[in-house]
């Protein structure tokens, strides 16, 4: 193992190729930054679900764009740090591409694992979503098999569009409810489900989530947090762990 590389890096939610940015290009450019920045030192890097707005993996067509983004995975790949995708809500359509083409790691849920000492429980958050009855009966539509393969079928002109355009109309529908506000401890949910778990869990030091496009660090008990990523929307943030300290930063804040 090489010493130098001694970090390792928690990143969710670009949402690269939305609509609701306002450059995507600037975007995706500022990821690439950070990746820069970070590569000298990452062990490893965890992308937490949603890196893409949208993503459909077809038998031999993936979505066009993203190619600087794209090319410094594999560049990071080639030199030695491990690449962790979760899929999130927006692309769940990942499958072999991202494995076969720069070696990353696809994860489908949760995972619990112990990186530097330290016991970890990562996942996007939509994974413990419960609240909603509509939500989860739509993430598990998305998932099933048959109902991908049947929009496979469908010329992709009209599936792109459609999800991009479903996106920008729940980003800001999000945005007019407050839904990427913190809610407060005994409100949001992410916070909840860790309480909760951490009764018949109590091993975990850590749970880092994305998805609620807030930035939070917060003790749960005297060896636990929960720490939720923020996003490259409007927070350009991400989570470090050294082995020693675990912290929230932020990417050319001025």
């Amino acid at each position: 193992m090489n010493p130098q590389k001694k970090n390792i890096y928690f990143v969710s939610d670009a949402h690269l190729g939305a609509r609701f940015h306002q450059n995507p290009l600037s975007v995706e450019k500022k990821l690439v930054r950070w990746l820069d920045c970070v590569k000298e030192d990452a062990m490893a890097i965890y992308f937490l679900g949603d890196m893409f707005d949208y993503w459909y993996e077809y038998k031999y067509v993936v979505p066009k764009g993203f190619v600087r983004f794209l090319g410094k995975l594999a560049e990071l790949s080639d030199n030695g740090v491990e690449l962790h995708f979760f899929i999130g809500n927006h692309d769940i359509w990942m499958f072999d591409y991202l494995t076969k083409e720069i070696g990353a790691t696809i994860h489908r849920g949760v995972l619990t694992i112990d990186l530097l000492g330290k016991r970890f429980f990562l996942g996007h958050g939509d994974e413990v979503d419960y609240r909603s009855k509509m939500f989860r009966f739509v993430r598990a539509l998305f998932r099933n098999k048959f109902c991908q393969c049947l929009y496979a079928g469908i010329h992709p002109r009209w599936t792109f569009g459609f999800a991009l355009g479903w996106s920008l109309s729940s980003r800001k529908s999000g945005l007019k409810n407050e839904s990427s506000v913190y809610q407060g401890e005994s409100s949001e949910y992410l916070v909840q489900f860790a309480k909760t778990y951490l009764q018949t869990h109590p091993d975990i030091n850590f749970f880092i989530f994305g998805h609620r496009h807030i930035m939070l660090d917060l003790m749960l008990s005297r060896s636990s947090r929960i720490l939720v990523a923020g996003d490259w929307m409007q927070h350009f943030s991400y989570i470090v762990w050294n082995g020693e300290a675990l912290f929230l930063d932020q990417f050319e804040i001025e």
